[in-house]
């Protein structure tokens, strides 16, 4: 990368320019005569110039040297340098800034993410020809400089950037793995709002993670799905790619006709010139990179209203239309129930994409509306609707906070089942701590023990489990509240294992909570019988 300086052709360098060609005084002992040749013989191109023989003789019509030397040379000097640094900060507007910074330090992948700025906004223009499995897209970010920035620094997996610029003008920019790494024209101020326009194309990556499952942009039999948890979006958009950072989304992507191309938010322009559909979904909420999604390929689509005005837009492969029909009727009556038991729902639509299992081989909770590799059951469409609110709205602050999702998303399936003439969270609870499966007490939920773990049992069932010691503790009517209380605490937002166990305690203050947090949620091992 070259050099960081910013130069400037302002007041700053004229000044320079000028001070630079001013006539040299030296400096001449007191009551000593100056040692200088007169015009006569100053040679050309000698030491001595007719500007320094004209200073020095103006110098001897001075009374005292010294006084000269004080009032002309320092007066001078310190002029021209106060000018020079008036000039110099006008000229970069005192600004000093510094790189960002790649990685946000997260425990378990400390590249994810970048420092120096909080996005506030994606908007992406998409285009995808799935017979040459070729994306073009254009992607303007919307941020606000949280330091002093002379860089920064966006996560994208392959694809080939062409230009980037910041606020109208081109700016500088290189690789190096998964960092684009943007230098501007003009450093940008802490609270600054500033607008990144980065273009792209390419065959976008499908990724493995550490646990060997994969994300980011997976092919399917007649188009394309893209899965980010947890750092699958760096493969179709340049991004901050780290749940901390949760922005709005405006997603338009282009198709060949006969293809839909589903995504998150609200449906709010579909139009069709040449052989190409273009669809515009809006997401106004917050989302994490990691819950954004876009389905491309034949889909059955469906649209209704549920109670409350809420709209609903079903995606479905054709291949599982018949055997997804009896489970997704019923999410009217699961969004009712989930409502009653969480709160108000923190989104403005929701809905399903289902597609086939040899495409995607995971459920994932994307924003508004979660997908599915085949037809769900209903735990499944429970579980990941439960997610809408631990997930989704109230979003882990890093990664290894991952049990406040899967924790309370398994926990919903036993309300449900507890609600639904199944079996209790008591008896479900009772079950697994009979259980010898090693892999359930293989680790506490709160601390993962690397990348590749952070979705195993104990993150799941330990986490579950964990929700109801508390609820034996406070009662069923305090833990409701709990529940409802802290998905509304941090709605939109992000929280992390030391801000849920101190809004317990601050709910329930004559309550002891000091053996659940040691011996259930950070504890190594099967705790004792409770």
């Amino acid at each position: 990368m070259s050099s960081t300086r910013r130069w400037c052709h302002g007041p700053a360098h004229r000044i320079a320019r000028v001070y630079r060609s001013a006539p040299i005084v030296r400096s001449v002992a007191p009551g000593t005569r100056p040692s200088t040749p007169d015009a006569r013989s100053a040679a050309p191109g000698s030491r001595w110039s007719v500007r320094a023989v004209r200073a020095v003789r103006s110098v001897r019509t001075v009374r005292s040297v010294r006084t000269v030397r004080s009032v002309r040379s320092v007066r001078t000097a310190v002029a021209a340098t106060a000018l020079l640094a008036l000039a110099v900060t006008a000229c970069d507007g005192g600004v000093h800034g510094r790189p960002g910074g790649f990685g946000l330090r997260d425990p378990y992948f400390p590249k994810a993410g970048n420092g120096g700025y909080d996005v506030g906004h994606y908007g992406l223009t998409l285009a995808y020809d799935p017979g040459r499995t070729r994306l073009t897209g254009t992607a303007v970010i919307t941020a606000r400089a949280t330091e002093d920035l002379s860089a920064f620094d966006l996560d994208l997996k392959g694809l080939r950037v062409t230009s980037v610029a910041v606020e109208g003008r081109g700016a500088r920019f290189q690789r190096a793995g998964q960092e684009l790494t943007v230098r501007p024209h003009d450093e940008l101020r802490r609270g600054e709002t500033f607008e990144v326009t980065v273009r792209y194309s390419g065959t976008p990556q499908t990724l493995t993670d550490p646990d060997r499952s994969e994300e980011g942009w997976l092919r399917t039999a007649d188009g394309a799905l893209a899965l980010g948890e947890p750092v699958g979006a760096m493969a179709w958009f340049p991004v901050n790619d780290h749940p901390s950072d949760k922005a709005a989304y405006d997603v338009a992507i282009t198709v060949p006709q006969g293809l839909q191309a589903v995504s998150n938010g609200e449906l709010s322009d579909e139009t069709t010139t040449a052989g190409r559909t273009t669809f515009r979904w809006h997401t106004a909420e917050p989302m994490a990179s990691y819950l954004a999604t876009l389905a491309i390929g034949h889909y059955e689509i469906t649209r209704s209203t549920l109670p409350g005005h809420l709209p609903s837009y079903v995606a479905v492969d054709p291949v599982q239309a018949a055997a997804s029909r009896p489970v997704l009727a019923r999410l009217p009556e699961i969004m009712r129930w989930a409502q009653d038991s969480f709160g108000p729902y923190p989104f403005s639509s929701t809905g399903a994409i289902v597609d086939r299992p040899e495409d995607v081989g995971y459920a994932l909770e994307t924003q508004n509306r979660p997908v599915f590799p085949g037809a769900p059951d209903v735990p499944t469409l429970v579980h990941e609707l439960a997610h809408q609110w631990y997930g989704d709205s109230v979003t882990p602050e890093n990664w290894r906070d991952m049990w406040l999702n899967e924790g309370f998303a398994t926990y919903a399936e036993w309300l449900w089942d507890e609600d639904h003439d199944g079996p209790t969270a008591q008896q479900a609870f009772d079950a697994l701590y009979r259980s010898d499966d090693a892999d359930l007490w293989a680790f506490a939920p709160a601390r993962p023990t690397d990348a590749a773990h952070i979705s195993d049992r104990p993150v799941y069932d330990r986490g579950a489990m964990v929700l109801h010691r508390i609820r034996r503790t406070v009662g069923d009517d305090l833990f409701h509240d709990i529940l409802q209380g802290w998905a509304a605490a941090h709605r939109h937002g992000t929280a992390g294992t030391a801000d849920f166990t101190a809004y317990v305690e601050k709910k329930a203050p004559d309550k002891d909570f000091t053996g659940i947090w040691r011996d259930w949620l950070y504890g190594d091992g099967k705790p004792p019988q409770p």
